[in-house]
């Protein structure tokens, strides 16, 4: 997610029904299913949900239990992890406090349920007998979301409805079993392993549907009530998320055959934020290996930061200026291969995609001058900025945390975070590229795309793309996330 823009880059810019066959495992038994059928009722403001989850066990043990995310509750009035910190509150909440929560109404496939967790954010099923590794099991399960007033990923904003996170998700399952994470106001704190998707989404018929995957309007549903539904079926993806809006309007390009889509309501050069897209997109193709999906959707609409990724799918902020749109577009593209494709564990370890996301950026306006920024000047943005945090830091609180792989909770804000995931992980990628040259970084991230497309990678794993460049660089990833390295 592009949280902030640099401030060092800011002043420097300133200056100067289709299914989508996407990230496969090696088989699809691995891969789970959510099918959901919902509604959104703006009377209410309410989400109404009835969803059929089959879970895979690709654990090595056995489960006794199935534990879902509720990512929507973290929008509680009495939530111990609020969705944006102090310093963005009246940004976001643009109406005065407002507050959201999602509500369990029932489960069938289980022995009982229960919401728990550290902040009620843990949907838990006791099954009627462990879930054996190999084997699968199917939940039923209702729930409406009642949605805030903020612009943010879900919630009901000043121009449109972003639908992002709104389901309970299987939470993270390792070998040794589920991973449960709360909500953190700094980063994205979802680690979803990719599923296949059903969805039937029913909305009244004034609002215009954005999504990264064809909405197929189903003919004659609702058709005496003033209610349009839509189906979207996808395939081998981390999640779904929607935009829903009055005014939008939609303009189209394609690209290698790859269609871009770009949902507007506010943006007054619109061709041009389609043309970021759409360069971006054929630039990182090129540079680490084909998009996965037969589409990409990118959607202006109220936001608190400058944007927010799901598989073929970005928001953009309307509060963004013009001069800093080019940056967001282009960050977002490349969160296409740097999450959407390829997983990491952003609770845990957030540089490993926003860093590398950010660092794609530089790669790419490097060859594109028509933009003024140089590779050169980007980097050091980000080495200026991280210097600035770091003394900064040293003087008021006499010493840094200056390690990378570590929970967002442990962040003491949004400065800290964005210094560390963003601009020390693009310092880090930039001291690769010294090191090897820029054909063997690329080599390695083609690599590093290719092999772990479709899967979670574990920092070890990125760094070890690098081995076949001829240098040791486990050492240099190691110095810069366990805060050793001298900058």
């Amino acid at each position: 997610m592009q949280k902030f823009i640099s401030c060092a880059l800011a002043l420097f810019v300133l200056s100067t029904t289709l299914t989508v066959a996407a990230c496969a495992p090696e088989s699809k038994n691995d891969r789970g299913m959510y099918a959901i059928n919902m509604e959104y009722c703006p009377e209410t403001g309410k989400i109404v949900a009835e969803m059929t989850a089959e879970v895979a066990n690709t654990s090595k043990v056995a489960l006794e239990q199935l534990k879902f995310q509720l990512w929507a509750n973290a929008y509680r009035a009495d939530a111990k992890y609020k969705p944006v910190s102090e310093t963005f509150e009246s940004s976001a909440y643009y109406n005065g406090a407002s507050y959201g929560e999602m509500k369990i109404t029932g489960v069938s496939g289980a022995q009982s349920f229960e919401v728990c967790g550290e902040d009620e954010n843990i949907l838990s099923l006791a099954l009627a007998s462990p879930l054996a590794p190999g084997e699968r099991a199917s939940v039923q399960i209702c729930f409406e979301v009642q949605l805030a007033e903020i612009n943010h990923r879900l919630g009901i904003t000043a121009n449109t409805v972003n639908l992002g996170n709104f389901y309970p998700v299987l939470c993270h399952l390792a070998s040794d079993g589920f991973h449960e994470y709360v909500y953190s106001s700094s980063g994205d704190p979802f680690v979803s392993e990719i599923a296949d998707y059903d969805v039937t989404l029913t909305v009244p018929e004034k609002y215009v549907v954005a999504s990264g995957y064809a909405a197929e309007e189903l003919a004659d549903a609702n058709a005496d009530d003033g209610k349009r539904a839509y189906h979207v079926s996808a395939e081998g993806v981390r999640d779904v998320a929607f935009v829903l809006g009055e005014s939008m309007e939609c303009i189209t390009a394609e690209v290698q055959g790859i269609e871009i889509a770009y949902y507007y309501y506010g943006d007054t050069a619109p061709e041009e934020t389609l043309a970021h897209a759409a360069e971006s997109l054929a630039f990182f193709s090129e540079s680490f290996g084909g998009y996965a999906y037969p589409r990409y959707t990118v959607v202006e609409t109220d936001f608190v930061y400058g944007g927010m990724e799901y598989p073929a799918l970005c928001m953009i902020s309307s509060g963004l200026h013009e001069s800093e749109r080019p940056a967001v577009v282009v960050h977002e593209t490349a969160h296409q291969w740097w999450y959407a494709m390829v997983g990491s564990n952003q609770f845990e370890s957030a540089w490993q995609d926003e860093g590398l996301a950010e660092y794609s950026s530089a790669l790419y306006f490097e060859k594109h001058p028509d933009y003024g920024i140089s590779y050169h000047d980007f980097i050091e943005a980000s080495e200026r900025s991280y210097r600035a945090f770091f003394s900064v830091r040293s003087q008021v609180a006499g010493e840094v945390n200056t390690s990378m792989n570590r929970p967002l909770t442990s962040y003491s804000g949004d400065y800290e975070y964005r210094n560390i995931a963003y601009d020390k992980g693009v310092i880090l990628f930039d001291r690769v590229r010294e090191t090897i040259g820029e054909r063997k970084l690329l080599r390695a991230l083609k690599r590093y795309a290719s092999e772990y497309s479709g899967k979670i990678a574990l920092p070890s794993q990125l760094a070890g793309c690098f081995a076949g460049a001829g240098v040791n660089l486990a050492g240099l990833f190691e110095s810069f996330t366990e805060g050793k390295a001298v900058i």
